[in-house]
């Protein structure tokens, strides 16, 4: 696709990089997921008691479902340039190795979270409203209480918040408007981060192991990024068979 990235006024690239992302991201995960739901059983246990005395919060299902807008928000920041287009092209494939790394996690040490129970009691006094309840019951039917650690919440919203910021800071420097987005957009991170443990989605030791794997693939991610603005998108693509 890269010989037609002109295409559809730039966006058809966006648009293959997305079905990519689908293909590589979200595919390993929902099928690992219902693979160790319906076949596995937990090797390790990583819950504490303060996983279980952690409250639940009704309104934090919201940023912990927000994490689904840091993907379309990350295919609109990029640069519409060939810079832009080398790094995003760059970014799924370091976005799908980090899934896949925690995919080997899921399937070596299958871990599964057995804490929804406490949101049935939570609600017999304080319960949902609609907006709220529709969220959880989304959540509930499309992910099963498995894929424990590392947390994929965690990784891929820390590593594409990253990445957003790293391209809004280089092409909007004087920006407030840019200013005020990267302000919202970590402390949604930071929300999000509580979130998993207020929806009773993931265990505490889940968050930790998830912002270590981030951390880590965006320093192993960062000379890549380094070797586009040096060498140039045009004598990457060359090199990796990309032009025409």
């Amino acid at each position: 696709m890269w010989s037609r990235r002109e295409g559809m006024g730039g966006w058809l690239f966006t648009l293959f990089v997305f079905i990519i992302g689908l293909t590589c991201v979200a595919v390993p995960y929902f099928v690992s997921n219902n693979i160790a739901a319906s076949y596995l059983g937990t090797v390790w246990d990583p819950e504490i008691a303060f996983d279980r005395d952690f409250p639940v919060i009704n309104w934090m299902i919201i940023p912990y479902t927000a994490l689904y807008l840091f993907y379309p928000a990350t295919l609109i920041v990029a640069p519409r340039n060939d810079r832009g287009r080398m790094e995003l092209a760059l970014a799924i494939q370091g976005l799908a190795l980090a899934t896949m790394l925690c995919v080997f996690f899921f399937m070596a040490l299958p871990a599964e979270i057995d804490l929804r129970d406490q949101l049935d009691t939570h609600w017999l006094d304080h319960p949902p409203n609609a907006f709220e309840e529709a969220l959880f019951g989304f959540i509930h039917f499309s992910d099963n209480p498995w894929n424990a650690w590392p947390s994929l919440h965690i990784v891929h919203s820390y590593l594409l918040a990253r990445l957003m910021t790293f391209w809004v800071v280089r092409e909007y420097p004087e920006s407030k408007a840019a200013s005020a987005f990267l302000a919202i957009l970590w402390i949604e991170w930071v929300l999000l981060c509580i979130s998993i443990l207020a929806t009773k989605q993931h265990y505490l030791f889940d968050l930790f192991t998830g912002a270590l794997v981030g951390v880590v693939c965006w320093r192993l991610f960062m000379p890549l990024m380094e070797m586009v603005e040096h060498r140039g998108p045009s004598e990457m693509a060359t090199e990796s068979g990309w032009q025409d």
